[in-house]
């Protein structure tokens, strides 16, 4: 009987342990995206990303209050090495899309690049953090503001974003 409650304890405390550890675990992204990454847990990048994904973000957030650490890394997308774009952009295809979601932060030091729309899009939220991000070469603005209010950007690099059919530029 003793033997058969211990069991239980252990199974119960190691049962505890992963649904804490797998919910304090951030999310690690590398490598090649094909299709949009959608984040809802706290996340960070691990290594360079190429983005694939035609006609969608690239990472997308999926919830308010997550972080997504850059950690120095770059997220690099379809866009011309040179120019970002040759026209307009292609709907859709932004490096990282907040969509409805407050109070997120995008946390650089990091570099978003060759979107073939907007590098970052931040899209009816409210209360967003973008700070030490470097965007350039992307097709439309670095980023974007669509509606909300009270966001943070600070300490951001904005370089060649935009084209000469839609000279949007920084943010």
């Amino acid at each position: 009987m003793k033997r058969s409650h211990a069991v239980a304890a252990f199974a119960s405390i190691f049962c505890a342990f992963l649904l804490l550890h797998g919910s304090a675990r951030a999310m690690d992204i590398s490598g090649t995206v094909s299709s949009t990454v959608t984040i809802t847990d706290n996340s960070r990048l691990v290594g360079d990303v190429t983005c694939t994904v035609t006609g969608a973000p690239c990472i997308a957030f999926g919830a308010s209050g997550l972080t997504l650490d850059l950690n120095g890394f770059s997220l690099t997308g379809l866009g011309d090495p040179a120019t970002g774009c040759v026209g307009t952009g292609t709907p859709g295809e932004f490096g990282i899309d907040v969509n409805a979601f407050n109070n997120v932060i995008i946390r650089g030091s990091g570099l978003v690049r060759q979107f073939r729309n907007d590098g970052i899009r931040l899209n009816n939220s409210t209360g967003a953090t973008v700070s030490g991000v470097t965007m350039s070469t992307n097709c439309l603005s670095g980023i974007i503001l669509i509606g909300g209010s009270g966001h943070l950007l600070e300490n951001n690099v904005s370089v060649r974003n935009g084209s000469p059919a839609a000279p949007c530029g920084g943010i």
